[in-house]
């Protein structure tokens, strides 16, 4: 079991903006997490990264406290693209792409064969070989954000993370990214963890959906089974209709105006 959620709280100064959250996530699945703004999604992302410590509950990944890892043991294990990516710095995006495989490469030590093979297919799935050799602070936001989404590629590891990893890319490549992360679940047995703001590409992509307001889970479980027009009445206050498209081959969403 990669991750063991129990009874999570989380507090921003006195604030408290993750509360009772307890779920535990399986491998080789896809999962979107649900909600409105401030509904505490990206701090469960924050939480599962090991970027905050939770202030009560346990939180463990493979069965161990997932506080007991060392950052590089991490690494190695967890891959994110942050919704924001800011750097201020002239790196080429190879660069920046190759940094996804430094904890793999020993202290001192060069980039290998292997190390530069995979920076390269990465690239290409990525479609952002094309300009590898420009320099990431000349990069739009979604060719920057493509390149993120790449240098967690390279990082290849179990778990990847997606903090709204989408939000600045046109439909093509929102797709095309998506796909590869899909991919990596089915082919590799990966674990996905994406917070999406589109209900019906987390309907599209997702195994399993878990649905947050207020810093507590409301309902998840497989999309088929959670998503209905009584959740997205409840989660978002909105009137909906939810049937399954053949064309997608997924349950979709429409919204009265």
């Amino acid at each position: 079991m990669p991750f063991e959620l129990d009874d999570i709280s989380f507090y921003y100064a006195d604030k408290k903006v993750i509360d009772g959250f307890s779920i535990h996530l399986a491998p080789a699945k896809f999962y979107g997490i649900i909600g409105p703004n401030g509904s505490g999604k990206t701090t469960i992302l924050d939480l599962l990264a090991g970027h905050r410590q939770p202030a009560g509950g346990r939180l463990r990944y493979r069965g161990k406290a997932l506080a007991s890892y060392s950052k590089l043991e991490l690494s190695k294990e967890i891959a994110l693209v942050p919704q924001n990516f800011y750097i201020n710095f002239p790196f080429t995006v190879t660069e920046i792409v190759m940094m996804g495989r430094y904890p793999h490469i020993a202290r001192f030590a060069s980039p290998s064969t292997d190390d530069w093979e995979i920076v390269r297919e990465v690239m290409a799935q990525s479609e952002i070989a094309d300009f590898a050799d420009r320099y990431v602070t000349e990069l739009s936001g979604g060719e920057r954000q493509r390149v993120v989404f790449a240098r967690a590629l390279a990082q290849d590891t179990p778990v990847l993370i997606l903090d709204e990893a989408t939000s600045n890319l046109d439909i093509k490549y929102t797709l095309s990214l998506l796909n590869l992360a899909a991919g990596g679940v089915r082919s590799d047995a990966k674990t996905v963890v994406a917070v999406l703001q589109d209900v019906n590409l987390a309907a599209a992509y997702c195994d399993y959906l878990i649905f947050m307001t207020r810093g507590k889970i409301v309902n998840h479980g497989p999309v088929r089974q959670v998503l209905n027009p009584d959740i997205v009445t409840e989660v978002f206050n909105v009137d909906s209709k939810v049937y399954f498209d053949d064309y997608s081959e997924s349950l979709q969403v429409v919204f009265r105006k």
